[in-house]
């Protein structure tokens, strides 16, 4: 599966990619060399543990799944309900320190079988579909950082007992430096006898994007598949993903990824269609309905869905492909950025990105986050001076008042490959692959924190400014009100549109609608274009009036000590009805 040579560059192209290229791969054989060591002599390098000819060309699991009895907790992705009324006082101890220390449930994940049955979740349609025999072999690679025993080690299981022997080459595993005891000697007895698994210990913390090099660099199969490490698969997972990289060798796939509760650990289908990526001008990542052009793009339900970004924790791309768009930025520090950075790489540079809907792969997603993401910000700068021009690269700005100020590095390396790869332009991207992406007007002193200009509701020195904080895994219907300004965008960022939308530009575009109600209540909404979410804003004296109910954007007084509220309320030339866009520091 040689991508190269259906790549066809001029000569002065060629060498300029030649050099880049070759820059790229000695970091990585000097990074490899230096911040790697093997666990075990059975894990030991440079000999691979075998060579691509043995791979077992029989169809059957890597690694058949034992006997779990009938009705275990958790068997076939049901949710396991434990009440705290039913546990010891130990026990609910143990239940909220491993709560409070990973955000997931982990005392339920303990009570489940580490070689649990997820389940079949996948579209009806795929199961009579059959996949080539000389699919290219993978390499799945996963790194992990202070991950707890049972996720983990059903993550490993789940990924033998549902990948075909003929196609899954190894599994590597990339220990990022952490420092639990589970995770040392006990993790290596676990692994001494299981098929296919290889560990790799790193000499210091490297963060997700080297770690996954990392793995890259031991990597023997024609394919390299990354997984996060509280995953677990359907049946019939990675030919789909294999499939369509064998018929465009320059695709990146990702599966659908559905939630596996943190609480229950209840394993959700992905309902009648996926969703597909997205971001908006913060740069944060999103997930979108499939737009109505891409449905009619595609004939059947099972064809794979052209998605503008991607989630990044899973997803496949032929090792070929992937060393010629040059691997992941090195420069990017633990993870963050990273998605969408290789995602309009990919896509400008002459590839695709597919999620598949024959490949399911549930996902533990955390409460909250369990660790911080300290470069986010950096990483995020490091992609954005990269690959977009001036035009777009200040809605950015203006959302990130701190990126400004980032230290983000050296970039002219991947300047350099981004020319010699004679990738399109950004504005072709938008235009081709994202239309459906809100372009932002931006216009002087329509956009920004919207400070009320009353100075009688200010108990302090600061002043109040509009904000909106949606509630958890639902961008709407949370409660619009006041929060003392703090100039750093985020909940506070709104633009007011040539067209007279207050949008609230956070994981989806949303719009202030003003309801009618006698109440004057306000709520943020996906933005439909109906008349209640066009206001009219007269920036000599401030107001801010709504064009369907002719009432005005009002600061109303604090309740039983709270901040103060909003309404629409007729309009009378108040103090209370005055504002400002102010822009970030």
């Amino acid at each position: 599966m040689r991508v190269n040579s259906s790549i066809e560059l001029r000569p002065k192209a060629l060498l300029n990619l030649a050099l880049v290229l070759a820059t790229i791969t000695i970091g990585l054989l000097i990074f490899k060399d230096s911040h790697a060591q093997i666990s075990s002599k059975k894990f030991a390098l440079p000999s691979p543990v075998f060579d691509s000819d043995e791979v077992d060309l029989r169809d059957g699991p890597v690694l058949e799944r034992p006997d779990i009895p009938r009705n275990s907790p958790g068997d076939y992705g049901k949710p396991v309900e434990i009440s705290d009324s039913d546990l010891t006082s130990d026990e609910k101890i143990e239940k909220d320190r491993l709560l409070k220390k990973y955000q997931i449930n982990h005392f339920v994940s303990d009570k489940i079988s580490l070689h649990r049955h997820p389940g079949d979740h996948r579209n009806s349609k795929c199961h009579g579909i059959t996949y080539p025999s000389n699919l290219p072999t993978t390499s799945v690679i996963i790194a992990f950082y202070n991950e707890h025993w049972t996720t983990l080690m059903r993550t490993i299981y789940s990924v033998l007992h549902e990948s075909n022997k003929s196609i899954l080459k190894e599994i590597i595993l990339i220990d990022d430096k952490s420092d639990q005891p589970h995770l040392a000697e006990p993790l290596e007895k676990a692994l001494k006898d299981v098929p296919r698994v290889r560990l790799i210990r790193s000499k210091k913390r490297e963060g997700l994007v080297r770690a996954r090099l990392l793995g890259m660099s031991y990597a023997t199969g024609e394919v390299l598949t990354f997984l996060d490490c509280h995953i677990e698969c359907n049946p019939g997972w990675l030919e789909p993903l294999l499939y369509e990289i064998q018929k465009n060798p320059k695709a990146i796939t990702v599966p659908v990824i559905t939630t596996i509760s943190w609480d229950n650990f209840a394993f959700h289908g992905p309902g009648t269609n996926p969703q597909i990526g997205g971001f908006d001008w913060r740069m944060t990542f999103q997930w979108h309905a499939i737009p109505e052009h891409e449905m009619q793009r595609r004939n059947h339900s099972t064809d794979p869905i052209r998605s503008p970004t991607m989630a990044g924790g899973l997803f496949a791309i032929g090792r070929d492909w992937f060393e010629y768009l040059g691997t992941y930025d090195m420069g990017m520090e633990i993870w963050g950025g990273e998605n969408l950075e290789l995602s309009w790489r990919n896509w400008m540079c002459g590839g695709e990105l597919v999620i598949v809907p024959c490949s399911v792969v549930g996902h533990v997603f955390p409460k909250e986050a369990p660790y911080s993401r300290p470069s986010f910000i950096e990483n995020t700068v490091r992609a954005v001076e990269v690959w977009l021009p001036e035009e777009y690269k200040r809605h950015f700005y203006i959302r990130n008042p701190q990126a400004k100020t980032a230290n983000y590095g050296d970039i002219s390396d991947r300047l350099k490959l981004r020319d010699a790869l004679d990738c399109k332009p950004f504005s072709w991207y938008i235009e081709n692959i994202y239309p459906d992406l809100h372009i932002p007007d931006d216009v002087e002193g329509r956009f920004g924190a919207l400070e009320s200009q009353d100075d009688s509701m200010r108990p302090g020195r600061y002043s109040y400014c509009i904000d909106y904080a949606p509630p958890e895994h639902n961008p709407t219907g949370g409660k619009i009100a006041t929060f003392p300004c703090h100039g750093q965008g985020g909940n506070q960022f709104f633009e007011l549109t040539l067209k007279g939308e207050m949008r609230y530009n956070h994981e989806r575009e949303l719009c202030v609608t003003a309801l009618g109600n006698r109440d004057g209540s306000l709520e943020v909404n996906f933005c439909d274009g109906k008349e209640n979410q066009v206001w009219d804003f007269d920036q000599n004296v401030g107001v801010i009036k709504s064009k369907t109910w002719d009432k005005c954007l009002t600061l109303t007084e604090p309740q039983n000590g709270s901040m103060p509220g909003l309404k629409v309320a007729a309009c009378d030339d108040s103090l209370k009805q005055k504002w400002v866009f102010k822009q970030g520091k």
